[in-house]
């Protein structure tokens, strides 16, 4: 029956009623899938009982947007699973006066979840059709505060730099170096870093010219494309903000 529903929805809004079930399973997501297994921030507990994934994934998969897995948005990416962006997300210590740089918007769920725990959200994502989406559901959710890049994120985006805080979505074999340079001082840089088939989650917190090092356990991700990650043919070009 949910299913049919999530077919029949206009303009891709669902029914209230269907909106009322959709925020039961928002919130047992984030009981079971974040506060039990260890997400503390209540900032960041809050934005994600706040924000509707449902509405960042394909119609087809709403009924599963708070599951605990990644799914797939085209393009050969995915949304990664709740756990996994609480995890990144709390890493980056936020309290609300930061500016977050974002590389891989992809569905742009993420981009959401730092637009209600810091000030100003850079996202960057170089799959055009990703990236003009993402702008338009953020658009339809009201958020003010992000900026939606096209672009090589290896790079950063360095006339918007120095951030306090940089998290990457995607997989890269090391810490590109132009993201380290573009942290502020005690900034923080959440990246996956590892080969094509399995990473370790890292943090690196920059101490003047040093950036000291944390490792969170394993994880999976798509392979960072770009100058400074995995290469690939479309990571020629510049920076295009929508």
């Amino acid at each position: 029956m949910e299913r049919w529903f999530a077919a029949r929805w206009d303009n891709g809004k669902p029914p209230k009623d269907v909106e009322t079930r959709l925020a039961q399973l928002r919130a047992a997501m984030v009981e079971h899938q974040l506060r039990r297994r260890g997400i503390r921030d209540e900032r960041v507990l809050s934005a994600f009982l706040k924000v509707p994934r449902h509405r960042f994934v394909r119609p087809q998969d709403r009924w599963q947007a708070y599951e605990d897995h990644p799914l797939p948005i085209g393009y050969g990416q995915t949304i990664s699973q709740p756990y996994i962006v609480a995890l990144m997300t709390e890493l980056l210590e936020l309290r609300g006066d930061e500016r977050v740089l974002e590389i891989g918007t992809g569905s742009g769920y993420q981009a959401a979840i730092l637009a209600e725990l810091a000030r100003e959200v850079i996202t960057v994502e170089r799959i055009p059709e990703l990236a003009h989406r993402a702008q338009q559901v953020l658009a339809e959710l009201g958020y003010t505060n992000v900026t939606v890049v096209v672009g090589d994120g290896s790079l950063g985006v360095p006339e918007h730099a120095p951030f306090d805080a940089i998290v990457v979505t995607a997989a890269a074999p090391h810490p590109p170096k132009p993201l380290l340079h573009q942290l502020k001082d005690g900034g923080r840089l959440v990246i996956p870093i590892g080969d094509r088939h399995i990473q370790e989650l890292v943090r690196f917190v920059r101490r003047g010219d040093e950036w000291q090092q944390e490792r969170y356990g394993p994880c999976l991700f798509v392979p960072l494309i770009g100058k400074e990650s995995w290469r690939g043919s479309d990571s020629e070009g510049g920076l295009e903000t929508l």
